[in-house]
């Protein structure tokens, strides 16, 4: 749901891949490269936030209810597959309902998926 910062479970489209042939590590802002490494940044900038780094997949829910239109859709949160600063605590939940990967392996990914293609988040 909206406000939930919960990861919403359920098939997903990827509706927008953003990031091609930027370096690895890039910051994102509003869908936009920075220019800046994460690694650039001022300790308390990189520190504070969950950053989105590298590429940026992002998803479309496609079930009615559970993950598209309303409070629970995807797609209108925001929800994305990206890099993180914080490679070390991938696993925890640290997001807003992002799926966060290590950048080298969102880098990976992003070369193969394209616009359509399934995603299916379960517990």
């Amino acid at each position: 749901m909206a406000n939930s910062l919960g990861t919403p479970r359920g098939l997903h489209e990827i509706a927008e891949r953003i990031g091609a042939g930027q370096p690895p590590g890039m910051v994102f802002k509003a869908r936009v490269p920075t220019g800046r490494h994460f690694l650039e940044l001022e300790d308390d900038e990189a520190d504070t936030h969950n950053l989105i780094t590298s590429r940026i997949l992002w998803l479309r829910g496609l079930e009615p209810g559970v993950n598209q239109g309303g409070d629970v859709d995807t797609y209108q949160r925001y929800v994305y597959i990206h890099g993180t600063q914080r490679e070390e605590r991938i696993g925890e939940p640290m997001s807003a309902g992002c799926v966060l990967m290590r950048n080298a392996d969102i880098v990976e990914l992003f070369e193969q998926v394209r616009v359509g293609d399934l995603v299916w988040i379960a517990d």
